[in-house]
């Protein structure tokens, strides 16, 4: 069985993917998923379910969810949704759920950077292809859904950020640029983004455009934050400005 929840939420039994129509199920779904094999409370998934709205016979209901679950689940073997002492449990393995098979990948990924950029950029590029939409797209307003889908949102930019420093680091400024350009635009406030565009720009000759990127990203977060740039970015303008040798080493090389 497999779970999906790097998207819409998705439930895979046999190789047939089931649709999850209820909204209530695919939330019970992905709170369950997203705490795999360990026991969550009637009360914590009823303030899931109804965003803490409160409910008569909440546990009635939720066992009324639990078997339309139930069903869905027929063809896996066994049962994997448990119902234990005030609560339920979904005992299945971790890699069970994408969202955990892109955390690994991507902790793999981040780790292999520094001394193989190459592996870690076919990790990173695996776990990425594990998304299709935004994290719980469609599990509903609960603070436990919406708090993991800002985790996920995050993690992914990381593993974003860190494929791009991968590919620098193998001389693929050309292919990193146009990826680039697109996440500057959708996160104008992240400053890697805007420091790794500046260097690739550089590397493929482009200083001018580079030195503009700096500026742009200066201006841009005066007028919204009334900020400078941090030093960082500060000092990959004025390496560029200089011609720094360094700027041509790979880029996990020269940030160490």
């Amino acid at each position: 069985m497999q779970i999906g929840i790097l998207g819409t939420v998705s439930l895979t039994v046999n190789g047939r993917q089931h649709e999850i129509r209820a909204g209530k199920v695919r939330t019970l779904v992905a709170v369950l998923a997203l705490e795999a094999g360990q026991a969550i409370s009637h009360e914590e998934l009823a303030a899931e379910l109804w965003s803490g709205r409160p409910l008569r016979n909440a546990r009635n209901a939720l066992q009324a969810h639990a078997s339309r679950l139930r069903r869905l689940l027929d063809g896996a073997g066994h049962t994997p949704l448990r119902s234990v002492r005030n609560g339920y449990l979904l005992e299945i393995p971790q890699d069970g759920v994408d969202g955990n098979r892109f955390l690994d990948l991507a902790t793999q990924g981040a780790a292999a950077l520094h001394d193989r950029p190459a592996h870690a950029a076919e990790l990173l590029t695996a776990a990425l292809r594990l998304w299709r939409g935004p994290a719980l797209l469609d599990a509903g307003e609960g603070l436990r859904c919406q708090a993991a889908a800002a985790l996920f949102d995050e993690r992914r930019l990381a593993a974003q950020e860190d494929l791009i420093s991968a590919r620098l680091a193998v001389g693929d400024e050309r292919q990193a640029i146009p990826e680039l350009r697109r996440l500057v635009a959708q996160h104008p406030l992240r400053e890697r983004l805007s420091d790794q565009l500046m260097l690739a720009l550089y590397r493929s000759g482009r200083q001018g455009e580079a030195l503009e990127q700096f500026h742009h990203t200066r201006r841009f977060l005066d007028q919204e934050l009334g900020l400078s740039p941090g030093l960082p970015l500060q000092r990959r303008y004025a390496a560029i400005l200089a011609h720094d040798p360094e700027l041509t080493l790979p880029e996990t090389h020269a940030a160490s």
